[in-house]
């Protein structure tokens, strides 16, 4: 765990061993529920953290005392990744794992984070690789969750589920499935809402796409059906031209950030008449990529790409 300074320098003041195996991810819970993290294993478990304030001698020596909550066992392979649900749901976490089960866990006492109990269980028929919460506190939005899967087996299509919950059954069920994302799946990310009436949705696959989801109207509401989505890709890059291992959105949803296997963090945003651009090229120390580079352009109202150069990007950064 690294915390800012003043100055602006990065310090590390909490390192520990966990987990048996590789650890795939950790997340952060909302601050509203304290200092608090989450972990995810090739060990098959999912581990919860909270951080220990007025230990003296380890604040003497810069390092803060973290401790494990609970570790989560329900998974019989590799957990791929873990998510907190957005705050307004409550303290709930959302587990993947191998076998292609998608676990939700609730913490029922806010205030004592070693007891989790198991609310869902989602079976995606296929390995699941990345989630994301839709994080929308819109009343007009059922509580939602992207599910992607890396599994390379020909046979199976769509590597892109959206799940979505439903108020007369109390369960999940799968509401869409994104049937042009055939490629391995290594991350996915709703961007945050802000009122907008549909969802926005970045893939990290072997490119890049942006999709949008806007919600068809339901013709009985009281029937409880599922949402049905009208879902179009409004951006597809590859200019990372090699595999895209996460994507970023930042907290106005405006600005999507990637990684990929060439080294660089790329920032796209969308203008005015919805083409998305790349406005910048971050190496991995953060410093700026400057001079030509070409940049993919999608324009979602003619829904077909083309390329333009972008000079410089002098002054580029990224922030969240």
């Amino acid at each position: 765990v690294w915390d800012k300074s003043e100055n602006g320098d990065w310090h590390c003041t909490a390192s520990w061993k966990t987990h048996s195996g590789s650890v795939w991810r950790v997340t952060w819970a909302h601050p509203e529920f304290g200092q608090v993290l989450a972990s995810c294993s090739f060990d098959r478990t999912a581990a919860v953290w909270e951080e220990i304030v007025g230990e003296s001698n380890d604040k003497l020596r810069g390092q803060s005392h973290w401790v494990k909550r609970t570790t989560l066992v329900d998974s019989r392979t590799s957990v791929t990744d873990v998510k907190f649900a957005p705050k307004h749901m409550g303290l709930m976490l959302a587990t993947c794992s191998a076998d292609g089960v998608v676990r939700i866990y609730e913490a029922p006492d806010v205030m004592n984070l070693s007891q989790w109990s198991l609310q869902h269980e989602i079976s995606c028929k296929l390995s699941c690789s990345c989630i994301s919460w839709n994080p929308s506190s819109s009343r007009a939005h059922s509580p939602m969750i992207a599910v992607g899967s890396d599994d390379n087996s020909p046979n199976i299509l769509a590597k892109v589920q959206i799940y979505e919950y439903n108020e007369n059954t109390r369960k999940y069920a799968k509401a869409e499935a994104l049937m042009t994302v055939t490629d391995p799946v290594h991350d996915i990310a709703f961007a945050p809402n802000l009122g907008r009436s549909f969802h926005i949705l970045a893939v990290a696959t072997k490119d890049v796409r942006i999709f949008t989801l806007k919600p068809l109207r339901k013709e009985l509401t009281s029937s409880g059906g599922l949402t049905k989505f009208e879902i179009h890709i409004v951006a597809q890059f590859d200019n990372h031209n090699s595999q895209v291992w996460r994507v970023s959105w930042n907290i106005t949803g405006t600005v999507l950030a990637s990684s990929g296997d060439d080294g660089c963090v790329r920032l796209w945003k969308a203008n005015y008449m919805d083409n998305w651009k790349c406005t910048g090229i971050l190496k991995g120390n953060g410093s700026p990529v400057n001079g030509g580079s070409q940049q993919g352009i999608f324009n979602a109202s003619l829904g077909s790409a083309n390329t333009s150069l972008q000079n410089s990007l002098n002054g580029s950064s990224a922030s969240r």
